[in-house]
């Protein structure tokens, strides 16, 4: 009779631990989430700065190599203020798809506005408003930002995939684990 009594406690004991151990998984894998994503922050911080550090002051638009060119710094200056924008609101909840899709939204009105500049570059018959070394500068910082990129993806993808298999759906559900959405990868 001693053993039929003790079978209950230990099969609590064992759905206990796996609880503890599935919801510690879960935490785990939305910190990686959370930190692929901070990792992400800080290359598409670095675009923004680049766009920042490139725009002549305001004073001085006239007498620089940037001159005549108002509404074309004007235009980049926006989308990296846009983008600084959704970096600042997605760097709360690094994982509300909302905020993922204000992100990815913002990230291509930078990527146009640049490709605005250089296709408005070979055709100013005054000369490039863009230095050489801005372009090679710019395509690195794309580089790094596709590969934290594809890091965020993959992590949000495992933190998905975690938060759907059952039964650690049914953690997911009661602790609140939401599922996030990935950034689009540009090419």
């Amino acid at each position: 009779m001693q053993t039929s009594s003790f079978l209950p406690w230990v099969i609590a004991a064992v759905v206990v631990f796996w609880m503890v151990g599935a919801y510690n998984r879960l935490v785990r894998l939305r910190s990686d989430a959370n930190a692929a994503f901070a990792a992400l922050e800080t290359e598409l911080s670095r675009q923004v700065q680049l766009v920042h550090a490139c725009i002549p002051p305001e004073e001085d638009q006239g007498q620089s190599q940037f001159a005549g060119g108002s509404a074309f710094w004007g235009g980049l200056q926006g989308a990296a203020a846009q983008l600084a924008a959704s970096l600042a609101s997605a760097r709360t909840r690094p994982l509300d798809p909302d905020r993922i899709a204000a992100l990815g939204a913002a990230q291509e009105v930078l990527a146009m506005a640049w490709d605005r500049a250089e296709r408005d570059d070979a055709h100013d018959l005054a000369g490039p408003r863009l230095p050489d070394n801005l372009n090679g500068e710019r395509a690195q910082l794309v580089r790094m930002a596709q590969a934290a990129t594809e890091h965020f993806n993959q992590a949000v993808a495992n933190y998905n995939h975690a938060i759907a298999q059952f039964p650690a759906v049914l953690l997911a559900w009661l602790f609140g684990f939401q599922p996030a959405r990935g950034l689009r990868a540009r090419a």
